[in-house]
């Protein structure tokens, strides 16, 4: 039961941030955004209807209830994280790419230290969502895959910051 809920939460939060991130966009394009690679988004947002599948036919087959609670705590503290990343971008942050010319770039909030902190929330809950129930191939494979995209978008990423 609990992988189930916990399941639910996490496709509860995906929808909400795929929500703000549209509320983001609209106010995004009014500014003049312009947005860089999008041909590649669709395989992100593959990889995590995969990711998401995965997790449940994983568990489906190994039959385990039971999770690690610290790996759960962590997971939740990365939330945080998360949340100060959303809020140091306010209306900047998206799951797409994009760059409004006018605008300086945020160096507010963990910015002020990392270059890119929402792909190291991404690349940990790849890996700490299945760890958390015991679902070690899901957590391989798709570090793993998340790893070879995420080395892709990151370049594209770069590319927009510095225009």
């Amino acid at each position: 039961m609990a992988f189930w809920l916990f399941l639910l939460f996490i496709i509860g939060l995906r929808i909400a941030e795929l929500l703000l991130a549209r509320r983001n966009e609209g106010w995004l394009l009014e500014q003049g955004a312009v947005e860089y690679g999008q041909a590649r988004y669709p395989v992100i947002v593959g990889l995590h209807v995969l990711f998401l599948l995965s997790l449940v036919i994983e568990y489906l087959l190994r039959g385990t209830g039971t999770f690690n609670p610290y790996l759960l705590g962590l997971f939740f503290l990365l939330l945080t994280f998360k949340g100060w990343v959303i809020g140091s971008l306010g209306r900047f942050w998206n799951t797409k790419i994009y760059r409004v010319p006018r605008f300086p770039l945020v160096k507010k909030g963990p910015y002020r230290f990392i270059k890119h902190p929402n792909y190291i929330i991404v690349v940990a809950e790849i890996a700490l969502i299945p760890l958390i129930f015991h679902l070690y191939y899901t957590a391989v494979i798709f570090t793993v895959l998340n790893a070879a995209v995420l080395f892709i978008r990151i370049r594209e990423k770069n590319l927009a910051l510095r225009l």
